[in-house]
């Protein structure tokens, strides 16, 4: 009967070395797959906080642009005298037809000057 004893213990040993053993198998894989995914976060968090950059360099960038463009019509405002209960966008108007008008005249008149003798 203590052989019998010694043999269950014997088995229950093993079993438990082999229990053992594959514990630490997987706790070997668990651990390789943390280490992946702690990676993979980090790269995640360095890609995320490069395109935070980006998009605040390109907010900024289009905030200077909106200012300039602006500034610019401010003074083009200035410039033509445009503002209300003025006359001047009139002027702008007629400057433009004026300048349409000349290029049509000059157009006709060169090509009548270049047209041959009859």
């Amino acid at each position: 009967m203590e052989e019998q004893e010694q043999a269950a213990r014997f088995k229950i040993r093993c079993l438990q070395y082999v229990y053992e053993a594959q514990n630490d198998q997987r706790l070997d894989e668990l651990h390789s797959k943390i280490r992946t995914l702690r990676g993979i976060t980090t790269d995640i968090h360095q890609d995320v906080e490069a395109q935070n950059l980006m998009l605040d360099e390109t907010g900024d960038r289009f905030s200077a642009f909106g200012n300039s463009l602006l500034q610019t019509s401010r003074r083009a405002g200035q410039a033509f005298g445009i503002g209300t209960g003025s006359l001047k966008p009139w002027r702008i108007a007629m400057l433009i037809v004026a300048v349409f008008l000349t290029f049509w005249i000059v157009s006709k008149v060169l090509r009548w000057w270049g047209s041959p003798a009859v």
